[in-house]
């Protein structure tokens, strides 16, 4: 598994190929292209590489997909007994990233995630018309239904008193 962990706007991030990358809000486009040149650190598979800071001939290849706003918080200020109370909220902005590749020196060719990415070809499974299942109709109880039961171990525990 490759793997690297980028910087960006102060603030470390793990990048993986091929999935999604969600980081504060930066000026570009939906659609565009981000390449973060500031790599710390690098894992290909079994061998691993630490910058001092970054990384020289390393690179992420990144695409903008989506810009979009964080939760809402709420903060409260409150003073006891001054009846002093502020109340204001917060949501962060936010862009989604799509890591589509890792760039380095010694990088193999034929990399199956690069291939996904390149290609998102997703295949449709059909089920054959004969396979599909009935929909089972289920019994409805009536509330008549329900009471019998009861009734009659009502009188089963009525008549075993008795004797």
């Amino acid at each position: 598994m490759v793997y690297a962990v980028i910087e960006s706007g102060g603030k470390q991030y793990k990048a993986i190929e091929g999935e999604f990358l969600e980081v504060d809000l930066l000026p570009e486009e939906l659609g565009k292209k981000k390449v973060f040149d500031k790599v710390l650190l690098l894992v290909n598979g079994e061998e691993t590489q630490v910058g001092s800071p970054y990384l020289p001939d390393v690179s992420i290849e990144t695409k903008v997909t989506e810009h979009f706003k964080g939760p809402k918080i709420i903060i409260f200020n409150y003073r006891a007994k001054e009846r002093y109370r502020v109340k204001a909220g917060h949501r962060q902005k936010y862009t989604r990233l799509m890591i589509e590749s890792i760039k380095f020196p010694g990088k193999p060719k034929d990399s199956k995630v690069s291939e996904e990415v390149a290609n998102p070809v997703k295949k449709v499974r059909t089920k054959p018309a004969a396979t599909t299942k009935k929909p089972v109709e289920k019994k409805v109880k009536t509330k008549s239904d329900a009471v019998k039961p009861v009734k009659k171990a009502v009188k089963k525990a009525a008549s075993t008193k008795e004797k």
